[in-house]
């Protein structure tokens, strides 16, 4: 699991500049819904070879009993509760208030592991813009310029140390001993989650209510279908205690981040029953970014008229266009209607991200693609296209060699990504086509 790092302090300390720099590499705020906008927002972001995830609030007020600021400082509170570490950032300009006191008292009872970092120290002496700070009794402050990038890389790499050392050892850990599908559900609240898990495990296995604590856990449920060995990794963030198992059926966007980035397959579970929202485009471009399989379920269908149905189909199409990939399944998961067909379209979108592409055939498939359209000449260069072979699996990867590629424009990328697509018949899963400039790969590559 990427570890998980807030970024907490007052108003105008200057986390979301951290933020903004810590995530370049991604440029992804990938949860951006009402509730969460002013004052908590996630991103991606990658130290060298370790990826993070990274949590932004607004400022902070811990004592604010009413009106926005309360509601930021709830935010900011289940920030806290998700993270690994927190960063708490004071300003280096304006030396210690007791608003930072305040702060320093709410995040000392958190019990999270906590770095205080002092930000807009450009051009000033460590001992000099630290001297105040002391008196917070946390430790020796880390100094930087979130601005200027100044100190942020080595500040990250301690951070990341620290939050590792704060993960728990997993005490009963799933061994994967075959071809085991990795199955994330995720969706909005309510959407029935839950009650489709209860249907593939057959029994009464998860039960949807608040318990605060839970969020922060990752559980892996393996089960067998027809024969065929599957681990579900909740995001409902379900706690074994006991033979209970017990969940939060509340939204928890870090719990959802991660259990994407651990599945094989993630199945997207939409409420026939509600508009298609914001919150259910963000999981699904998060989806589609992190590489993974997908397929998606429209739960909830029993019951709706003809014409219901129709709208929620048109309402799809338009605003979920993007995931033409992924098969769509309309199911009721509290009566199993339509799970089998979900569970076969699973299957192959898999069977699709691992596919084991040869060299020749990939060449074939590209020479046909150019035969049947060439790429646009850019200016009195047209770009040649040699040889293909497979780069990756989980998404496929089809590397392409030949010259002046960069010429190649996306309108092109797209036709041959889908005619690769279709001639290997990868449906369910994205596909990822990259151009280089090389030598003959058959040498190397040939299967």
């Amino acid at each position: 699991m990427k570890p998980v790092i807030a970024l907490v302090g007052r108003p105008n300390v200057g986390k979301s500049t951290l933020f903004n720099r810590l995530t370049r590499s991604r440029d992804a705020i990938v949860a951006d819904m009402p509730g969460l906008t002013r004052d908590r927002h996630y991103g991606e972001g990658r130290m060298g070879e370790r990826p993070f995830l990274v949590i932004d609030t607004g400022g902070f007020e811990p004592v604010a009993k009413e009106g926005i600021m309360h509601e930021m400082a709830k935010q900011t509170r289940q920030a806290v509760a998700e993270a690994d570490m927190v960063i708490f950032i004071v300003d280096g300009r304006q030396g210690m208030t007791p608003h930072d006191k305040t702060i320093t008292d709410f995040l000392r009872k958190s019990g999270r592991a906590v770095m205080l970092v002092v930000n807009k120290a450009e051009g000033m002496r460590y001992s000099a813009v630290t001297a105040d700070f002391y008196e917070l009794g946390l430790g020796d402050p880390y100094v930087i310029s979130a601005a200027h990038g100044d100190g942020v890389m080595d500040l990250v790499d301690e951070a990341l140390n620290l939050a590792l050392a704060q993960k728990p050892v997993e005490e009963e850990p799933f061994v994967d001993l075959g071809k085991t599908i990795k199955i994330a559900i995720v969706g909005r609240p309510n959407v029935g989650k839950s009650t489709l898990v209860n249907t593939l495990l057959g029994e009464e296995r998860v039960i949807a209510f608040d318990l605060p604590g839970t969020t922060r856990d990752s559980i892996e449920i393996p089960f067998e279908r027809a024969g065929q060995q599957y681990t579900l990794i909740d995001t409902a963030g379900i706690r074994r205690r006991g033979k209970v198992f017990e969940a939060i059926e509340k939204f928890s966007v870090v719990k959802t981040l991660q259990s994407i980035s651990e599945a094989n397959v993630v199945l997207l579970l939409l409420d026939a029953q509600q508009d298609i929202s914001e919150q259910d485009a963000h999981i699904a471009g998060f989806i589609l970014e992190s590489g993974r399989a997908l397929v998606v379920g429209v739960n909830k269908w029993d019951g709706l008229t003809s014409s219901r149905r129709d709208e929620i189909k048109i309402d799809l199409d338009r605003k979920l266009d993007f995931l033409s990939f992924a098969k769509f399944h309309y199911i009721s998961a509290l009566k199993a209607t339509g799970v089998d067909q979900l569970m076969k379209s699973i299957n192959s979108a898999y069977a699709a991200a691992m596919s084991d592409l040869s060299t020749p055939k990939l060449t074939r498939a590209l020479i046909e693609a150019v035969e049947h359209q060439q790429p646009r000449r850019k200016g009195s260069i047209r770009p040649k296209l040699r040889y293909a072979h497979q780069g990756g699996m989980n998404p496929p990867i089809v590397v392409i060699h030949g010259n002046s590629l960069d010429a190649i424009d996306d309108n092109y990328k797209r036709f041959l990504e889908k005619h690769f697509r279709e001639t290997f018949a990868l449906v369910g899963t994205p596909l990822r086509i990259e151009f280089r400039s090389g030598k003959n790969p058959f040498s190397r590559h040939e299967k």
